[in-house]
């Protein structure tokens, strides 16, 4: 008898996805709590001592999830040299140490923008798949929204990386202010310097380049005032002294 007329096995469900594939679920759930509480705290519904609550949570639930994805990236543990020098050139461990650094310091919308773009790129693609685990027609509306995200990745990317870059000077202003440690601008430095050699993620690197040919087309002008050309030429060559060799 022909075995055509047999029912196709039935379609696992989402919760049997999910627990079929515990790890990428944990750093899927860790990611879309990081999403929600990155949006609580970029507007301010239940008032700023909440606010200030959901910074740390979505800086927390990032360095689990960056953690988690340092797990999957890295071999066994060893105490060397070489682990830790393998440990950092993965960007989970950039973000993982950029949890750390900011978990405690004065929040600052600018510093949440990262961890919350990144974690809205990262859980498209597992999104996508719980989708699926659900029927290829599923909530259509959340795969229109998904696709756009997809499709403005690289925008995404490069907006990430600006807010790197603007990051350092702002931790030298908050300083000055009163909101930061002294520590805070010389240990984002070094976050900073492996974001510019990231092998996986060249935007920063790119957009620095980008930024110093902008800004010497500018100065260059005759119309600009010469006192503010030398300036920023001092601080071009002082941001290019300090910028990682061997790249």
């Amino acid at each position: 008898m022909s075995d055509n007329n047999q029912p196709s096995p039935p379609r696992p469900g989402p919760l049997q996805f999910l627990l079929s594939n515990k790890l990428e679920s944990a750093m899927w759930l860790s990611r879309v709590f990081t999403v929600y509480c990155s949006i609580m705290f970029i507007l301010p519904v239940l008032g700023p001592y909440a606010a200030a609550n959901f910074y740390q949570r979505a800086l927390l639930a990032n360095a689990l999830t960056s953690a988690l994805r340092l797990h999957q990236r890295l071999p066994r543990f060893q105490l060397s040299r070489a682990f830790l020098a393998q440990a950092l050139q993965e960007d989970s461990c950039h973000y993982l140490l950029y949890s750390l650094i900011l978990v405690n310091s004065y929040p600052i919308t600018m510093s949440i923008f990262p961890v919350f773009l990144f974690s809205l790129l990262h859980a498209t693609t597992y999104t996508k798949k719980v989708l699926d685990s659900m029927g290829p027609s599923s909530l259509m509306f959340i795969r229109n929204l998904l696709d756009k995200l997809s499709a403005n990745q690289q925008n995404i990317l490069k907006f990430i990386a600006c807010n790197e870059i603007f990051l350092m000077p702002a931790t030298v202003f908050m300083l000055f202010s009163g909101q930061g440690s002294l520590l805070l601008p010389f240990i984002y430095y070094r976050f900073l310097s492996l974001r510019y050699t990231s092998r996986r993620n060249p935007y920063c690197r790119t957009l620095f380049t980008e930024l110093r040919v902008l800004l010497e087309h500018f100065i260059m002008k005759p119309a600009c005032p010469t006192i503010f050309r030398r300036m920023c030429l001092s601080s071009i060559a002082f941001v290019s002294r300090m910028a990682p060799t061997g790249v």
